[in-house]
């Protein structure tokens, strides 16, 4: 992609990157491609090799990232922090116990619950919070949704709820960091095969619906969702903020 550098001199940290197939790739991507430099996380030992090759082919630095541990958002923030200026944040990450997730949301348990909220919203606005601060010239922060938060997709359980509450802490951040001209958006991208999607029952008729409806009438892809987010994240779209912006080739317009 030989693009003008719109990105040049801004620095990008994405979350989530898990192997080529990832939302945060496509973003991280783009970003590179527009001229930005990139910090990647991993989430842990097991995912290492698939992402390491990823970070050197962008020239990024890794850092490791589980949410889930205590302490290690911190830690990563504190090296952000070394580096300096942060001006783009990209969190496309999610969790729920499997059992949690393929269940009906009546059977989804109080601790499933509370670890996919935790995981998948809150882990946002904890970053959001250390991210902030080091947006100092200003910047951009994005989340990544589904269709599911705002509609009933048959599957997609306690994600829903989840996504729903992702949306709205979305807008309320948009509202509180809007005076130090930081925007916040969600991203809902229309199905996509990742690793993630795997993990829901009937996902393949998800897809070939996804075609047969959309008014464009074919699947976006990573790249399509970096593209969006590289443009929002630039000069171009600096008085947007707040939207839950839908790339998925006009899917959700759909009854």
């Amino acid at each position: 992609m030989n693009h003008h550098p719109i990105l040049e001199g801004k620095r990008a940290l994405v979350v989530g990157v898990a192997n080529e197939h990832s939302i945060a790739w496509g973003c991280a991507r783009s970003f590179r491609a527009l001229g930005a430099e990139l910090v990647l996380t991993c989430l842990n030992d097991k995912a290492r090799p698939h992402v390491e090759p990823l970070a050197a082919q962008l020239g990024a630095r890794l850092l490791p990232l589980d949410v889930r541990e205590p302490g290690q958002l911190e830690a990563l923030f504190a090296e952000l922090t070394r580096l300096g200026r942060l001006d783009i944040l990209v969190h496309s990450i999610a969790f729920a116990p499997k059992a949690d997730l393929q269940g009906g949301l009546l059977d989804c348990s109080l601790d499933g619950f509370l670890q996919a909220m935790d995981v998948s919203c809150h882990s946002f606005v904890r970053m959001a919070k250390l991210a902030a601060p080091l947006m100092t010239q200003g910047g951009s922060m994005f989340a990544m949704s589904y269709h599911g938060a705002d509609k009933v997709v048959p599957n997609y359980n306690v994600m829903g709820p989840v996504k729903a509450a992702l949306e709205s802490c979305c807008r309320y951040l948009a509202h509180e960091l809007g005076p130090r001209d930081i925007r916040v958006h969600a991203i809902s991208p229309g199905p996509l095969k990742t690793r993630a999607a795997s993990g829901l029952k009937d996902f393949d008729l998800l897809l070939s619906d996804a075609v047969a409806r959309s008014p464009l009438g074919e699947l976006v892809d990573i790249d399509d969702v970096g593209q969006v987010c590289a443009y929002l994240a630039s000069d171009f779209a600096r008085r947007l903020t707040g939207s839950t912006v839908y790339v998925d080739g006009g899917l959700n317009i759909i009854a």
